[in-house]
């Protein structure tokens, strides 16, 4: 009997279980045809489409933090024709900064910037122009016989100021980088890269006088005598759209390192080696969209702007104004721009000598506890070491506050 009633249970329970998978399959087959999926499959969150760029090489890149946002064989070494000058201009805009040369210098053509070719203003020999008419010919319509006269006015020979074209790319760690000449004209060995064309072009805008010159689209020079036309459609055709620059050689195609900026993103594009003039205008207008569609930045501080005050250890000055080395922001997925956490970190205090410039702290933003972007906090002005005697007096005004309060 008790044989009967373990059969019929175990009989019972098989049953039950082929019944529960013949439901099981059932319900399978009936979720999607033949395809055998969970019924209530889970979400799964989709990247957003990138664009389709036909261009050999291309980069697209946020201006801030540097973060690369998208890019297409961007360390492949290509001849970069006239994109080559954005280097040229930055080293002129350094040494203006540095008050090394002036806009209002009036600068004189050599032969050698006379017979340049190609994109030129038509310098003759003894010619006088103003730097600042050279540098703007050199941003509108990409002068070479301009670079040319505002490098042998910065360092007396094109060679010399190839050479800190030269040093100033491995400053900025542009690894793919050779200069032969400062116009982009076909050399042997004159290379660069869609990456490092953009890490130039980052350094070059934060000189915010380039944009006055970048966003021109007609103007002239010697009195109105020659007329200067921009050749990059997009300051006039893109939104945002205030730099940089064109170039063109048979060996490098057609070539655009291109800047916009809406609300708090600014981005750079970059794109190399394409057959068609038309094709680098609408492809690099293809990145800036796809960057600002799906990014967004979050505004940290802007340059120069006061941070704290803080103390000066045997110092003329007793105490140091900390500010911000230049304008910063992150860039984060949109959606997620809630999600930033901004820290700052300053030293408590600092030993005279300071220098102006010098690096007092930090400001970095972070998503996800990883470090996003960062802004050196640098000191305002140089304080000069004191005098033993304001030593000496501080020290002793201190020790009276401590036993007097």
């Amino acid at each position: 009997m008790f044989k009967i009633a373990r059969n019929f249970i175990l009989a019972s329970v098989l049953g039950l279980g082929l019944l529960c998978l013949s439901f099981a399959f059932a319900g399978i087959l009936l979720a999607d045809g033949n395809e055998t999926v969970p019924a209530a499959a889970p979400t799964v969150s989709q990247s957003e489409p990138l664009p389709n760029i036909t261009a050999p090489s291309a980069v697209l890149m946020e201006a801030t933090s540097g973060q690369i946002l998208f890019e297409k064989d961007s360390h492949r070494k290509r001849p970069p024709a006239s994109i080559t000058k954005i280097m040229t201009m930055l080293l002129a805009m350094e040494a203006l900064e540095q008050g090394k040369i002036h806009l209002d210098d009036k600068v004189i053509a050599s032969d050698r910037a006379s017979m340049q070719g190609g994109s030129q203003i038509w310098l003759e020999v003894g010619e006088e122009m103003s730097l600042n008419d050279l540098m703007k010919s050199i941003a509108v319509v990409s002068a070479n016989d301009a670079s040319v006269a505002v490098a042998e006015h910065i360092a007396g020979a094109e060679e010399v100021f190839v050479d800190m074209m030269n040093k100033r790319a491995k400053e900025l760690g542009m690894q793919d980088t050779h200069f032969v000449n400062c116009t982009g004209l076909p050399a042997e060995g004159h290379l660069t890269s869609a990456y490092d064309v953009a890490v130039m072009s980052r350094e070059l805008i934060k000189h915010p006088k380039v944009h006055e010159w970048f966003t021109i689209w007609i103007d002239y020079v010697r009195d109105g005598k020659n007329i200067l036309v921009n050749t990059n459609r997009l300051i006039k055709d893109y939104k945002g759209c205030d730099g940089l620059k064109t170039g063109y050689t048979e060996d490098a195609g057609y070539c655009l390192s291109a800047t916009a900026k809406r609300d708090n993103l600014r981005l750079i594009a970059v794109v190399m080696g394409l057959a068609d003039s038309k094709v680098r205008f609408s492809e690099t207008a293809k990145l800036l969209d796809y960057g600002f569609r799906f990014y967004a930045g979050v505004p940290m501080i802007q340059k120069d702007q006061v941070v704290a005050e803080i103390k000066v250890l045997r110092g003329k000055q007793e105490k140091v104004t900390v500010v911000s080395a230049s304008e910063a922001s992150a860039c984060v997925k949109r959606g997620r721009e809630a999600d930033v956490k901004i820290e700052t970190s300053i030293d408590e205090r600092v030993v005279a000598p300071v220098k102006k410039g010098q690096k007092l702290g930090k400001m970095a933003a972070y998503l996800d506890g990883q470090e996003i972007a960062s802004v050196d906090l640098v000191a305002k002005d140089d304080v000069e070491r004191g005098s033993i005697f304001q030593i000496l007096f501080r020290m002793i005004r201190d020790l009276i506050k401590a036993i007097f309060g």
